[in-house]
């Protein structure tokens, strides 16, 4: 059947017209966008596609919370726009950092609060006592502050092993010390048997920024390079060395992130929104250790989405992107650091991934995770 002939038929302008119709059904604004634009590319169409739909209105349509909504990716966004920061809407709160930045009688200070749910509560290189400690350190040290107090609440299960309780309290203890910070105040409750699992603590940061710096997703420009502190899907230690001689080797830090939930995806993502630039990054340039890529491979996973405490993602001025890596190279935790990645225009708000085989593909959110929760 030739194009004419398909044109003239009769059979075939119904089924056009009924596809269309059922798009306009689902979503009239996107319908009339696709008939007004068939002269784009299927490209185009598809960028136009993902960019109005990230436009909506955030809204929940799940009846119930589900596991997805903590894991940190498209549901976990989706609840806190339609429903935390609806509700709590506040200049502070609006940039949706890992902390909130403010001035108390001319200073600036962070503050971050932070819940830990881990199982097991004891894994291998650490448990979650210093999971705590580490995590919400380096919530505070991204944005720029030195961390100085911390709080904890335990939520505890009947029959939980005081001796299990020590060991927790005790690698608090030990992250805090090498950290330098203090455990200032905090809160114990006991809930019955079966409430909970085992141990769950709460921490709060407080942190002091002595330098005059704004570090946020919303800073990233056209042009801007990306560095990971190190590989991929790996868990480290407090970070805040780390920032230091980052941010005294330049000023041309734009934002910087801790990879947890969502993990290193999760974060790009969420910047390349926020400044309304796209973000590519080179396959090949992304560091992954041996032993986590063929885990994720067995697994099936991606390990740009795996959660990894510890590890600095970090996006600067493209001139000054090789004196921040060798700044981070020059620091124990960043001697694998390398630079993965740009920003650019277009496409705005979309992170592409150039792939080891010449192909490049978008990386978004996930819905869930592909992983137990271990951050």
């Amino acid at each position: 059947m030739t194009p004419d002939q398909g044109a003239s038929d009769p059979e075939a302008r119904s089924a056009d017209w009924a596809e269309r119709a059922l798009r306009e059904a689902e979503d009239p604004e996107l319908a009339r966008v696709e008939l007004g634009a068939e002269h784009l590319s299927s490209e185009q169409r598809v960028l136009e596609r993902i960019d109005r739909a990230r436009r909506r209105r955030a809204t929940i349509k799940e009846e119930r919370i589900t596991l997805a909504h903590g894991s940190g990716g498209k549901a976990t966004h989706t609840l806190i726009e339609a429903l935390f920061l609806e509700e709590f809407r506040n200049p502070l709160l609006e940039p949706l950092e890992d902390q909130a930045v403010f001035s108390v009688n001319g200073s600036r200070l962070a503050l971050t609060t932070d819940s830990y749910v881990v199982s097991p509560l004891f894994f291998p290189g650490g448990d979650i006592g210093d999971l705590a400690v580490n995590g919400t350190v380096n919530d505070i040290a991204v944005s720029g502050a030195i961390p100085r107090y911390l709080s904890a609440g335990f939520i505890l299960e009947e029959g939980f092993p005081v001796e299990d309780l020590r060991r927790v309290v005790t690698s608090m203890g030990a992250a805090a010390r090498a950290a330098e910070v203090q455990i200032v105040t905090g809160d114990t409750k006991v809930v019955e048997r079966g409430k909970a699992d085992g141990c769950y603590i709460n921490t709060a940061g407080v942190g002091v920024l002595e330098r005059d710096v704004t570090l946020g997703a919303v800073n990233a420009k056209p042009g801007d390079a990306v560095l990971v502190s190190g590989p991929i899907g790996d868990h480290g230690v407090t970070i805040n060395g780390l920032v230091n001689a980052l941010l005294d080797a330049t000023s041309g830090v734009r934002c910087l992130r801790d990879a947890t939930r969502g993990g290193v995806a999760t974060i790009l993502n969420e910047v390349a929104q926020a400044s309304n630039v796209a973000i590519v990054i080179d396959e090949n340039a992304v560091p992954v250790r041996t032993e986590v890529r063929g885990a994720s491979e067995i697994l099936g996973i991606d390990p740009l989405y795996v959660a990894c405490e510890g590890r600095l993602v970090c996006v600067v001025d493209g001139k000054d992107a090789d004196t921040a890596l060798e700044a981070m190279r020059s620091h124990p935790l960043g001697r694998e650091a390398a630079i993965i990645g740009q920003v650019k225009e277009d496409p705005p708000t979309l992170v592409l991934l150039k792939t080891e085989f010449g192909g490049t593909r978008i990386v978004d959110m996930l819905i869930g995770d592909p992983l137990p929760r271990i951050c």
